[in-house]
């Protein structure tokens, strides 16, 4: 088999790889909020997100033109730079993941395409103007929007429900939740999805498959990648679901409400002008705004510094394990090199997971009561209530925790 092509065939089988990893990762955007306030039940939840995920992977295709083209030099793109640029964004994505910390899937593979690129070529194979504008600004912009959004929405949620009977309005709210949390997941996929649509775009217009002038990627691209990312969001990232849900806010429905119809708007106007947004950040910065737009509402600040400092450091770091992978693969050259890279993605992934099961988070104990610092808010050295009641009923139910 010909190098290049045995390169395409791991670069492909990585990014669907950075796909599931951010279907899983990313659960949590559309889904923390009416798992919380109980207007869904948690697996319930999740299918219904990973079907609208594949649905909205198929909507639009703008965004995955940003990626390919618009931030990195196209004519400079090698396979091994693509392939290394998504091992920065899988080991991040499955790192933050670990620690319950709901980060940007989007900067994670950004951040290891350009360091890749950088490692490659140097700075000068970067579009500066094209990270700032198309993913540095408007994500940074993105949460403070979607804080404020979700703060006035939840202010007047509370503020025209005044008086009325709690228990009628926080039924008639989870209903809504329903339909709220399926438009963020809808918009998760028409935003999300093409993120690694675009990579792969990228990596066949290295190979000489696709012309460099093309516009739309591949149909089997497009279906691929609404596939993995559906199935990684049906597995449940139940650490991060926890985090957004329990650790950030105590959510009640009407903020669960306000703060999906918020992130569902930023998410699909950014989709529509082609942003390679962070759902993540729009999502939590939705979900601190319904806390501070409660009255007597509150935000745990102290969880939102650590996802602050993870967002902060996210670009360099996912560059640093792209331009790594970048040198490893390239200097080792060749077959070996390829085996060696996809190797070490493999090793890495298997221990992040294998961490995961010391302190496991599922469908059973997502809900409990948050207890502080520790990863998603548990206590390792005693399980969880909930975590007992599952180990009692003897559930096997496969899921990422």
């Amino acid at each position: 088999m010909d190098i290049q092509l045995f390169l395409l065939i791991i670069v492909v089988v990585t990014a669907l790889a950075f796909d599931f990893t951010n279907g899983f990762h990313d659960t949590a955007n559309a889904m923390a909020t009416s798992i919380a306030s109980g207007a869904l039940k948690p697996k319930t939840a999740v299918a219904l997100s990973a079907a609208l995920n594949l649905v909205g992977a198929f909507l639009s295709t703008t965004v995955a033109a940003t990626i390919a083209k618009g931030l990195i030099d196209s004519s400079i793109v090698s396979l091994e730079l693509v392939f290394a640029g998504l091992v920065g964004g899988v080991v991040w994505n499955l790192l933050t993941w670990l620690l319950g910390i709901p980060s940007s899937s989007s900067h994670a593979l950004i951040g290891g395409i350009v360091g890749a690129t950088i490692a490659a070529v140097g700075a000068h194979g970067v579009i500066w103007s094209g990270v700032m504008s198309k993913a540095i600004i408007p994500a940074v912009v993105s949460v403070f929007v979607a804080l404020f959004v979700g703060a006035c929405a939840t202010w007047a949620v509370f503020r025209i429900t005044k008086g009325l009977q709690k228990e009628r309005t926080e039924a008639g709210f989870r209903r809504g939740q329903i339909g709220s949390a399926s438009l963020v997941s809808l918009a998760h996929g028409t935003n999300d999805a093409q993120k690694t649509m675009g990579i792969i775009f990228l990596a066949l217009m290295s190979y000489g498959s696709v012309s460099k002038s093309a516009a739309v990627p591949p149909m089997w691209v497009i279906v691929a990648c609404a596939i993995a990312m559906a199935t990684g969001t049906y597995l449940g990232g139940w650490r991060i679901i926890r985090t957004l849900g329990k650790g950030l806010v105590e959510i009640t429905s009407p903020q669960g409400m306000a703060a999906e119809s918020s992130s569902a708007a930023v998410i699909l106007l950014s989709a529509h002008f082609g942003y390679a947004l962070s759902t993540t950040q729009v999502c939590t910065g939705s979900v601190m705004g319904s806390g501070l737009g409660k009255p007597g509402g509150e935000v745990r600040w102290g969880v939102a510094g650590r996802m602050a400092v993870a967002w902060l450091v996210t670009l360099p770091l996912a560059g640093l394990v792209g331009a790594i992978t970048y040198w490893i693969v390239h200097y080792i050259g060749g077959y070996p090199g390829a085996v060696v890279g996809f190797g070490l993605l493999v090793g890495v992934s298997s221990a992040i997971y294998i961490r995961s099961r010391k302190n496991k988070v599922d469908q059973n104990n997502v809900n409990d009561e948050w207890k502080g610092d520790l990863t998603a808010g548990l206590d390792e050295n005693k399980p969880s209530r909930g975590a007992k009641v599952g180990a009692a009923a003897g559930s096997d139910d496969v899921s990422v925790g």
